[in-house]
């Protein structure tokens, strides 16, 4: 590659990023570690664009940039591949922004600290986001190479994924020729994406009804944090715990025990992501502290003991506190929130009879907040079948209607089509060519659990036909997350074979 790296200042700017200087592919890893280095939080992509922009400025390629930060870079294809059909490349820019406990760090002014583990790339303390910046540093080093072989190139690169597939519903697809598409938001690299779910989010409002405090009271904060949380889509099958659900739990357990009011909850950092921390801060009879912290703590034993296999390190406390209190939900709307949690169908709901090993349709309570006069309840439906996930939204919408007054959801954002299964798929065949020679064995096909943003695609795009690519990432959505570099070593040259095996 002769192009210099982008966007540095200086020499010593330059050695400070060079964490990655000697991991496989470098091409590739150059590029990911100055992403690393850009503000990519879903909803704050600019940055990463403005990178993107810039990379596609010097190097004199054709882009389109929208309002909310999607961009598509094309290419001419390389000699003798003028005329081939092109090919559409997709990947996301944002990233999910989670902080390991106790670590101080600022997203939209630092970023993201990488380290090497082994064969592993991670972050110091946060996530690392290559879900999907991996992705997109495929795509610049194919853009940025002159010695790749390659059709015509149309490469598409949306924003807030992580957060309700907003870019690609809304990225101008009358801007792409292509009919033939590869994916590289997928996580294996043994498999070849085939077909995928769809999702829709449903919101669920609480009206919290408050009122003043009463003196002579205490304040117990009832906290719950070390769940492994993880993936809405990828995770769910193993049960692990949600911290959301399980406050709920607790707080009825507290409310039987004794008189408690409800002065906030909160819990999850976003609706795909499976909720690791809950907290909610009581006011309660100071007379009742030992019976309602008895009780909380004894179900909380319980709930360890039925976790203990899912989620060993979660921990469950509860004590009193000096924060003050002044304003609390009634009695009603409280029972009526807990009632709601309770109730709200949560982990897998359907198997997949089509896909041996798969699940069909599941729900994530991901998400709770105490906002103004209400407490939202946000979770994201992930199914195969579309009536299926529309059968579950409405379970949701019967659930608000028979909680009574102050309860109300309503669908938010998109209703995200599922990627059908195409058994004559030409992209498939030519990829499943191309990984036996690359690789030396035969990949999986998969249609997964998750959903992507490959249905808005294929939905939009006559006779598209897709496939995804994926290499070896793990704990997505979590500070844990790493990447194989020893994958994404092994999965370019197999990317670089299809770019070639595209000529007609």
């Amino acid at each position: 590659m002769e192009n210099a790296a982008l966007n540095r200042a200086d020499k010593e700017e330059d050695e400070d990023m060079a964490v990655l200087e000697n991991i496989e592919p470098r091409e590739v890893m150059r590029f990911f570690e100055e992403l690393s280095g850009k503000h990519r939080c879903s909803q704050h992509e600019k940055d990463a664009t403005d990178y993107i922009a810039a990379f596609a400025e010097e190097r004199g390629l054709e882009y389109h940039r929208d309002d909310l930060d999607n961009i598509i870079v094309k290419k001419p294809g390389t000699s003798g591949y003028e005329k081939a059909p092109t090919v559409i490349l997709h990947g996301h820019i944002d990233m999910v922004c989670k902080l390991d406990e106790g670590v101080t760090h600022d997203f939209a002014t630092q970023g993201v600290t990488l380290k090497v583990d082994g064969d592993r790339i991670r972050a110091e303390g946060t996530t690392l986001g290559a879900d999907n910046g991996l992705g997109i540093s495929y795509m610049l080093a194919l853009l940025d190479s002159s010695d790749i072989p390659h059709p015509p190139l149309e490469c598409v690169m949306t924003v807030m994924e992580e957060m309700g597939k907003v870019g690609g519903d809304n990225v101008d697809l009358t801007k792409l020729s292509g009919k033939r598409m590869i994916d590289f938001n997928w996580i294996e690299e043994k498999q070849l994406l085939a077909g995928c779910s769809g999702d829709v989010t449903c919101r669920i409002d609480v009206d919290t009804e408050w009122s003043d405090a009463e003196a002579g009271r205490t304040a117990l904060v009832i906290d719950i944090r070390g769940l492994l949380g993880g993936h809405c889509e990828f995770d769910i099958h193993f049960e692990r715990g949600n911290s959301i659900v399980l406050l709920g739990r607790l707080l009825r357990a507290a409310m039987k025990a004794g008189d408690v009011q409800v002065a906030r909850v909160s819990g999850g950092v976003q609706n795909n992501v499976i909720p690791a921390e809950s907290e909610a801060l009581l006011w309660v009879k100071s007379d009742e502290v030992g019976a309602i912290t008895a009780a909380v703590e004894a179900l909380a034993a319980d709930i360890k003991s039925e976790f203990r296999l899912a989620d060993p390190d979660m921990r469950i406390t509860v004590a009193q506190s000096d924060k003050s209190v002044e304003k609390v939900m009634s009695p009603a709307a409280a029972a009526r929130l807990v009632q709601v949690i309770a109730l709200l169908p949560n982990g897998i709901t359907n198997q997949n009879l089509e896909v041996k090993g798969n699940w069909e349709t599941s729900n994530n309570i991901g998400l709770m907040i105490t906002a103004g006069d209400r407490v939202e309840i946000t979770s994201t439906i992930t199914s195969a079948v579309t009536s299926r996930k529309h059968m579950v939204l409405d379970q949701l919408m019967l659930l608000a209607d028979l909680a009574g007054d102050g309860v109300r959801a309503k669908q938010i954002g998109l209703d995200a089509p599922e990627f059908p299964w195409n058994p004559h798929s030409r992209m498939l065949e030519i990829a499943k060519d191309c990984y036996e020679r690359t690789m030396g064995q035969k990949p999986d096909v998969l249609v997964s659990v998750c959903s992507l943003e490959l249905g808005m695609f294929t939905q939009r795009i006559d006779g598209l036909d897709t496939i995804g690519i994926g290499t070896n990432l793990y704990d997505l959505h979590s500070p844990k997350e790493s990447m194989d570099h020893t994958s994404a070593a092994r999965v370019w040259p197999l990317i670089k074979d299809v770019m070639r095996h595209l000529d007609h």
